[in-house]
């Protein structure tokens, strides 16, 4: 079983883990409520790949908080398409960029690899051979490893893709995240098509590392992602195809699984789907026509494809509850959006200031833009409040929400939530059988209002429900013109 599952009948138990509601897993019923898909927030271009070895091919982002800073690694390509054909004046490389708070970055002179003449440059690795193996190095992903018993020259971990864009995927290892050098020369993953950003990680919860990775499948030659787990990084199995609880098949260009930082027994993707639209008196109405023509002399689809990014969580790494809507669409028309290659979000997201002074930290997300045309791209920040992917929504009418059975660990309830001035929450904490418990039913629970990531619930008789703990009880939300967030005990 996942972590968290039990036998179909039994009580949940979520100890005191923070629940959100990306899945419908905890929720029995819903009246005149509603769950709810959120938007990130579009802030300012953070970074510009202008590099003489950067250009308008960069992309495939990774970002994490290591320590005091922010670190960013991503594909640095220039695609040329003046001629009517595709024309690419370098090899691809991985570049570093780093930041002391997510929003302001810089490329470091790191002065590794050669360029032209020059080691004044943030290339991490370079496309060729590496230690007895011949590595693509623009579709990489690297992680800090999480595991304890990870040892000191491997504490910074990459997967690569073989330069013979084969089915072969590299584990690289590295000290200090700059200098990298092949765990193995063997393929540790063959099994599928990994012309992608293919990531992998330490998963905390299970004790294992997961992989997912890019593969073709029929019908329609589909890009779909595919899944691993390891116990050393070295040999892998468990290998799945991800399947999904309503979704339609699509092309899915990248994977961007992760646990989610605050409720790592969940994992949270930001796929970008890839579709062809054709052209039609819409797609000409797109930015860039002639460039847009241009790329379609070189092959039809670089001109009328499009992406954007998608929202996706699992339980067990393998079955995926999917949002069809986009996540993040290319929005406004303007120039260097709707393009192929555009609002692919970058894997990870990271927690920094609030853009409202005073307001508590939100996430940041960065997705690319200015893909294909001029002779840069751009990674643009987004932010979204903390748990803030999916809410339970109700009107001013009212609205409630059920949970199933669950059990739980603590002496507090807290929620994240937004109401209006007029609105509310109010919980009733219920046996498995469904009968209000005294001192915590609806009309012995205060009206909880505001805008927050942790606001403690209260009742008549006090915040305290340590006393209902390891029993299976539901929770009632009674709530008007309010969002839902997360919920967990402590």
């Amino acid at each position: 079983m996942t972590a968290g599952s039990t036998a179909a009948g039994d009580p949940i138990g979520i100890g005191s883990r923070r629940e959100l509601f990306v899945d419908n897993t905890l929720i029995q019923s819903l009246s005149k409520a509603r769950r709810v898909l959120h938007h990130p927030t579009p802030r300012e271009i953070v970074l510009t790949c202008d590099a003489p070895w950067e250009g308008s091919g960069s992309g495939y982002l990774n970002v994490f908080r290591d320590g005091n800073l922010y670190k960013m690694y991503y594909k640095a390509w220039h695609l040329v398409v003046d001629s009517g054909k595709l024309e690419q004046p370098h090899p691809l490389f991985t570049c570093y960029a780093e930041s002391v708070d997510g929003i302001a970055w810089r490329k470091p002179d790191l002065g590794l690899h050669e360029y032209n003449g020059s080691r004044s440059n943030n290339i991490v690795l370079v496309t060729g051979k590496l230690g007895g193996i011949n590595i693509d190095a623009g579709h990489t992903s690297v992680f800090k490893d999480g595991n304890p018993a990870c040892s000191p020259d491997a504490r910074y971990k990459a997967l690569v893709r073989n330069n013979d864009h084969n089915s072969k995927i590299y584990a690289l290892k590295s000290p200090d995240g700059l200098r990298w050098t092949p765990v193995t020369t063997r393929a540790v993953l063959s099994d599928g098509w990994p012309d992608s950003q293919n990531v992998a990680f330490w998963d905390s919860v299970r004790g294992e590392y997961r992989a997912y990775y890019r593969k073709w499948a029929k019908p329609g030659n589909t890009r779909i992602i595919r899944t691993a787990t390891s116990p050393d990084f070295l040999k892998w199995s468990n290998n799945a195809d991800l399947t999904y609880e309503d979704s339609p098949i699509e092309h899915l260009y990248t994977n961007q699984v992760t646990p989610y930082p605050r409720a790592p027994h969940i994992f949270i993707g930001f796929p970008a789907r890839y579709v062809e639209r054709g052209w039609s008196d819409s797609m000409r109405a797109l930015p860039e026509l002639e460039h847009r023509k241009l790329r379609s002399r070189a092959q039809n689809r670089f001109g009328m494809a499009l992406t954007e990014s998608l929202l996706m969580s699992s339980r067990n790494g393998v079955h995926f509850q999917r949002w069809n809507e986009a996540f993040l669409r290319p929005g406004i028309q303007r120039p260097g959006t709707w393009a192929y290659g555009h609002q692919y979000i970058g894997w990870h997201l990271v927690e920094t200031k609030p853009a409202l002074e005073g307001a508590p930290n939100e996430y940041s997300l960065y997705a690319t833009e200015s893909y294909w045309t001029g002779r840069s791209s751009a990674v643009r920040r987004y932010t979204i409040r903390l748990d803030g992917f999916v809410s339970v929504q109700a009107p001013f009418a009212g609205g409630e929400m059920s949970t199933k059975p669950i059990t739980f660990s603590g002496k507090l309830l807290k929620l994240n939530f937004s109401t209006g001035a007029a609105g509310s929450i109010r919980v009733e904490i219920q046996t498995a059988a469904g009968k209000p418990i005294s001192g915590y039913t609806l009309r012995e629970a205060a009206h909880v209002f505001g805008d927050e990531p942790e606001r403690v619930v209260s009742w008549k008789s006090g915040k305290d429900v340590s006393k209902l703990a390891g029993q299976p009880v539901r929770l009632r939300f009674v709530m008007q013109d309010a969002d839902l967030f997360a919920f967990r005990f402590e």
